[in-house]
């Protein structure tokens, strides 16, 4: 793979990492507000709205272009490795040492180290690998000038924006209008035009991980990132995804149907299902919210997918500012091993996890009034160049900190980009958790395959109902 140089060298001294304490430094800072010119972006911006720059000392490079070409041999579908998988460890951080490096760690990630003495983290030298195809970037510049929040409200939807990302420069006039933009960034976030991966779901109660949920193979369609897509022609579909389970026995032949739109409070996100042995395709129940994920044996909800993926309209949005902070990144080995080899009772294998220091946006989110969901009070990290969501804290109606969710980003140069492949859900007042859903194999290293689209008949309803079971 042609690699790119970024800050650090593989055995870096933890000296050129400066994670000393250094609190009043690393404090979430509330930027300035940048102008809304797209040129912009191709001067102080990176092209979807990330700082070009690295930071003071270093440790976080220059974004110089991402990651884009495949290792040498490579075919569409291979599994891609670690493209740095020779870089060296700077520091393991445990319990033992973690007040020391305190101002680059969540409070979820700190409270897994005070409640796990094994827990750790082996934190890598930064790479900013993420980039995209010009047409994308050609877009995000046209969307800082269209793209509207709902009228209805910031949390409520977006409009006039496709093909990039929506809100590439923040509104910082408003914390809540930019808390909103960088949730529909974080909705949006470049995964490719359409995709089909393997996926398998876990779940660990009592310290014993199972397969809770099938095996499957997902097709994933993104109409808001089809060639050829303007404000136009653009019917508000973000993603439609159909699913057909592979695994366990009693489960092959299930298929489900999601449908998520930029404006979901005028059209509402649809999911159907087809159920063995039911004979008919039906919309599903409330599949949403705080809604215990069924598939996962209810340790985690809905929305806790991939960070938070759900109708944000339940919160407030406030945006804090930017703070650096260690997440897992460039996790491609994490991806490419069964989970029977990294699944483990409270965690995944902290060896087969790599953590590096990234810029990040803080967004502090609480329940609008008459809202409910058994988690109302969150904290969510924001990555800076992908804008998913990195790490996020729950809180329970006490304020105390419950949930941690942890996302694991892939680098995919064939897409080409850096992408959210799995999160997993720590319950800390229980023990249990879940790596929620994950391309994954247990036979063979996951394939991920790209199209520019997937056929439209997949993604009808009618399609499933003519490939029941009874």
């Amino acid at each position: 793979m042609k690699r790119r140089k970024f800050g650090l060298l593989a055995g870096a001294s933890l000296a050129a990492l400066n994670v000393r304490p250094a609190r009043a430094a690393n404090a979430i800072v509330y930027p300035t507000q940048i102008p809304k010119d797209p040129a912009m972006l191709q001067s102080t911006l990176t092209p979807f709205g990330s700082i070009r720059a690295g930071n003071a000392d270093g440790s976080i490079p220059a974004w110089t272009g991402g990651y884009t070409t495949p290792p040498a041999g490579w075919q569409p579908g291979d599994f891609i490795p670690d493209p740095n998988e020779n870089d060296a460890v700077i520091v393991k951080i445990d319990a033992t040492n973690m007040a020391q490096y305190a101002d680059y760690l969540s409070a979820g990630v700190m409270a897994m180290m005070s409640k796990y003495p094994d827990f750790f983290i082996n934190v890598y030298p930064t790479h900013r690998t993420h980039c995209a195809p010009q047409d994308l970037y050609d877009n995000t510049a046209l969307n800082v000038s269209r793209a509207q929040l709902s009228p209805a409200g910031p949390q409520l939807g977006f409009l006039n924006a496709v093909g990039g990302m929506p809100f590439p420069i923040l509104d910082l006039s408003d914390p809540l209008v930019a808390g909103a933009q960088l949730y529909w960034n974080h909705y949006c976030a470049w995964k490719g035009r359409a995709t089909l991966n393997r996926t398998e779901q876990w779940s660990v109660a009592n310290s014993t991980p199972y397969m809770s949920g099938e095996s499957a193979k997902a097709y994933c369609d993104y109409p808001y990132y089809h060639k050829g897509v303007t404000p136009e022609n653009f019917d508000g579909l973000v993603l439609r995804e159909y699913v057909v389970s592979t695994a366990p026995e009693n489960a092959v032949g299930e298929e489900y149907l999601t449908e998520d739109f930029s404006n979901p409070f005028a059209s509402p996100n649809i999911v159907y299902e087809l159920l063995n042995g039911q004979g008919r395709v039906r919309r599903a129940p409330e599949v949403k919210y705080d809604t215990p994920a069924s598939q996962v044996d209810g340790l985690a909800d809905t929305d806790e997918y991939f960070g938070f993926t759900s109708q944000p309209d339940q919160y407030n949005w406030k945006y804090l500012g930017m703070k650096e902070l260690f997440i897992p990144y460039n996790n491609n080995t994490l991806i490419g091993l069964p989970g029977t080899q990294t699944v483990g009772p409270h965690f995944f294998d902290p060896n087969s996890v790599r953590w590096e220091k990234h810029r990040v946006h803080a967004v502090d989110i609480t329940l609008r009034p008459g809202k409910r969901n058994t988690l109302p009070h969150r904290i969510l990290y924001f990555e800076e160049d992908t804008f998913n969501v990195a790490t996020e804290d729950a809180h329970d109606a006490n304020d105390v900190l419950v949930h941690v969710n942890i996302t694991y980003f892939m680098t995919r140069p064939d897409m080409p980009g850096t992408c959210l492949a799995n999160n997993s859900v720590h319950n800390l007042q229980t023990g249990n958790w879940t790596p929620m859903v994950g391309p994954y194999g247990e036979k063979a290293r996951p394939s991920i395959k790209y199209a520019d689209s997937w056929p439209n008949d997949w993604f009808d309803p009618n399609y499933l109902a003519a490939s029941a079971q009874y």
